[in-house]
């Protein structure tokens, strides 16, 4: 084993310049990471033993939001149709433009500027997604054009189901698909995504885009989490998460949806270790190509995802059990879910850490090279010596651990506020607790865990 971590430390350092894309780990990390997994576990456990004997009302009042302002009228619409626009342009070079996806603005738009950065700031500032979703303003254009209302009604009967089903097929691809960067191949794959949920949106209204487009769902989920938000018809800042107890308890399917959010994060870290590697039977140093791992892949994301479902279930109605609650296992998942969206942020942020630190020089190379401002020099320099490397491990378990913090906070508040009393609160999220603080080991140890593929 340690030849196996010797070598593929070598190749990681030993190149200027590093042709990775978003779905990959810039380093292999040799730190001694024990001892920092060990205190992520005990802080979350900490928080539970703090949580058993405060008040009921602490957790609550911390999410207490503080207005800022009155909601006024805005422009969303406008700079919608201006992002659906930069939307088209992003596919014509994807298809006309460079092949190499660390200079073609389509790959680095989607999988970088996108999927890295944007989804991270959706979650920690707010709804920017609401402001330039390419679907939203040209509807509302093509509607003051043709002077009607959707043909459809959207059958209620279906739920956020469809919206599942949508992140699950964007999941796939970025984790299974034999070449999700290519630019070519991504245009191909967004040109359609893109023209099918116009097409739905056109026919069902804005419908459409709250219960089976995917990529929105995701956003209004992690948009929960965010700093800054709507409350009594004002703009309100708060801790994050505060907008998960002040939004109402999500649909069903919304909330699986949620489950899906950190089920599929975990299977993105999970599917390049030596350890799935290894159940797989296959070499990490002499890895096939993503092609040969398609099934797997897929089949990996599916069970992944229905395990979480089943574990947190199950936790919940031990919980139930113990503080006699007589909610209902769907109930449960619904009032719940949400809790668990500071994790799968926290992961998200501090999975795509690295990436975003290396892919992010590849953005900035192409934008001073279109706005002809000379070269930029892309390196990895930063991750040759341990004081860098120390520094963005400490940061993504920080991250890590504080999300699980959160999570912990939030589901005493929603246990509290469901109208059980301290005690009971405590009797009830054990089982949860005990789900977090393994959730919180196995989290870091995805982060610090070599990977192969």
């Amino acid at each position: 084993m340690a030849k196996v971590l010797l070598s593929t430390l070598v190749l990681c350092l030993s190149a200027e310049a590093v042709w990775a894309h978003a779905s990959e780990q810039g380093f292999v990390l040799l730190l001694p990471t024990d001892v920092y997994i060990a205190a992520g576990g005990a802080t979350v456990v900490l928080t539970v033993a703090l949580l058993a004997v405060l008040p009921g009302g602490v957790a609550g009042a911390i999410f207490r939001p503080v207005p800022l302002a009155a909601s006024r009228p805005n422009l969303h619409h406008l700079f919608g149709l201006v992002a659906a626009g930069v939307l088209l342009w992003l596919i014509w070079r994807g298809l006309t433009g460079s092949r190499d996806p660390m200079m073609n603005p389509l790959s680095l738009s989607v999988w970088v500027v996108f999927w890295i950065a944007l989804v991270s700031l959706q979650g920690l500032i707010g709804d920017l997604w609401r402001w330039i979703n390419p679907w939203s303003g040209p509807a509302a254009f093509l509607g003051r054009i043709i002077g009607r209302r959707a043909r459809w009604r959207y059958p209620r009967v279906l739920g956020h189901w469809p919206g599942v089903a949508s992140f699950l097929g964007f999941a796939g691809f970025l984790l299974a698909d034999p070449a999700p960067t290519d630019p070519g191949r991504l245009a191909v794959a967004v040109a359609v995504y893109w023209a099918f949920n116009m097409a739905g949106v056109l026919l069902f209204g804005g419908a459409w885009l709250l219960r089976v487009e995917g990529i929105t769902l995701l956003m209004r989920s992690y948009a929960r989490m965010g700093l800054l938000g709507r409350a009594q018809g004002r703009l309100a800042l708060g801790v994050p998460g505060w907008q998960v107890l002040a939004q109402p308890v999500p649909s069903l399917g919304l909330a699986v949806l949620m489950l899906v959010l950190l089920g599929s994060g975990s299977f993105d870290g999970l599917n390049e270790t030596f350890l799935w590697l290894g159940w797989l039977g296959l070499n990490p140093l002499e890895f096939p190509g993503r092609s040969a791992v398609i099934g797997s892949n897929l089949l990996g994301l599916l069970l992944t995802n229905l395990g979480l479902i089943a574990v947190f279930a199950l936790c919940l109605w031990l919980g139930a059990r113990l503080a006699k609650d007589q909610a209902g296992p769907g109930l449960l998942i619904r009032r719940y879910a949400p809790t668990l969206l500071p994790i799968a942020l926290a992961y998200h942020i501090g999975h795509y850490l690295t990436s975003f630190l290396l892919d992010g020089q590849y953005v900035l190379a192409w934008l001073s090279e279109a706005l002809g401002a000379g070269h930029v020099h892309v390196t990895a320099g930063f991750l040759n010596s341990p004081g860098p490397v120390r520094l963005i491990w400490m940061t993504q378990a920080g991250v890590v651990v504080a999300g699980h913090v959160i999570a912990q906070l939030l589901a005493h508040a929603i246990a509290v506020r469901a109208g059980q009393s301290t005690r009971r609160a405590a009797l009830a999220q054990a089982p949860l607790a005990l789900f977090m603080v393994g959730y919180t080991v196995f989290g870091l140890w995805l982060l610090a865990t070599p990977r192969g593929a």
